[in-house]
């Protein structure tokens, strides 16, 4: 009896850890006002917690059951395109008080949604957020037509205390970007034709040269190669985590 109720005991254990696991990988850094959890979702979704505070990048039930995951205080999306705009995650996120931020192009296909332009600064419930422009300027469908224009995508800059965490969107090495200052944290994105290659990811950091590096939304780019090219800049820590 007491070998049963051992064994019971056991696989009762097992099952629990198993389901207390996260489901995600999970970052944590330190910030002057407490911890930041990033927990990395998948492409280009992301899930920040801070200070009780639940922030998701690019909701897409394609990456996540979100029945599964917290309720947004905020929600920001990058642009219109469907691996990035899902209106029926967004949705699913909501509840009472969510902040919803949107670009030009998204504010149609959701409810309540608050347009930040290009250039725009904005606080939503203690956290400040920059909007930046992302866009093509090498890769485009054809003549004149880039995949992402100017003006109709934002990346954004969230200030967690002491903190800034950089999300670049569907973007190039644009000026803007190199220009950057003081970006402890840094997500761009590194899949072609869309967006940057290794040598343009590696370019744009070392002129705004964040503390940490993710590659994300990166599909089959052999994240290797990035590594290889930033491994003699000792300040910057390029860090891979599952974000094809």
């Amino acid at each position: 009896m007491k070998t049963i109720l051992l064994l019971g005991f056991l696989l009762t254990g097992l099952t629990l850890g198993i389901a207390s696991s996260p489901a995600f990988e999970e970052d944590v850094f330190k910030t002057s006002r407490g911890d930041l959890k990033i927990t990395f979702i998948g492409h280009g979704t992301l899930m920040f917690s801070f200070g009780g505070k639940i922030v998701h990048i690019d909701p897409v039930a394609q990456y996540a059951d979100y029945s599964q995951l917290p309720k947004a205080d905020i929600v920001l999306v990058t642009h219109e395109h469907g691996d990035h705009l899902d209106p029926a995650a967004v949705e699913g996120l909501r509840k009472s008080g969510t902040d919803l931020i949107v670009t030009t192009k998204c504010a149609g296909r959701v409810k309540n949604g608050q347009v930040m332009k290009n250039g725009e600064t904005k606080t939503f419930q203690g956290i400040a957020i920059d909007a930046v422009p992302a866009y093509n300027i090498v890769n485009t469908r054809g003549p004149g037509q880039p995949f992402h224009p100017k003006g109709d995508g934002n990346g954004y800059i969230l200030t967690f205390g002491d903190k800034r965490v950089y999300i670049a969107g569907d973007t190039e090495n644009t000026p803007e970007m190199k220009q950057l200052k003081n970006i402890d944290i840094a997500f761009l994105p590194m899949n072609l034709p869309y967006t940057m290659t290794p040598d343009m990811v590696a370019d744009a950091a070392k002129a705004f040269r964040p503390k940490v590096l993710y590659p994300y939304h990166y599909g089959n780019t052999e994240t290797s190669k990035l590594v290889d090219l930033l491994k003699a800049e000792k300040d910057i820590e390029v860090r891979i985590r599952n974000l094809r």
